[in-house]
């Protein structure tokens, strides 16, 4: 298992007039104040990018958010 403190640094509306809540949400590795230390001896680089749909999980990732994010790798995939 590996955790990593992200911070959303994008929201971008994708214009699809078949889903208005279409929205690309970009969020990179979040160093201030020394977090992500603990895992990274230089400044940690990288990016995630999704394509959230749902105006609900839309809500909770706004630009400017500070997430704790756990990565674990799964026995089974469905």
């Amino acid at each position: 298992m590996v955790t990593a403190r992200l911070r959303v640094t994008r929201v971008t509306p994708m214009g699809d007039p078949e889903n208005p809540y279409a929205t690309e949400v970009e969020m990179t590795p979040d160093y201030a104040g020394g977090a992500n230390k603990e895992w990274s001896e230089a400044t940690p680089q990288g990016v995630c990018r999704l394509t959230i749909t749902n105006k609900a999980a839309l809500k909770q990732l706004p630009q400017g958010a500070h997430l704790h994010v756990t990565f674990e790798e799964l026995d089974e995939v469905a």
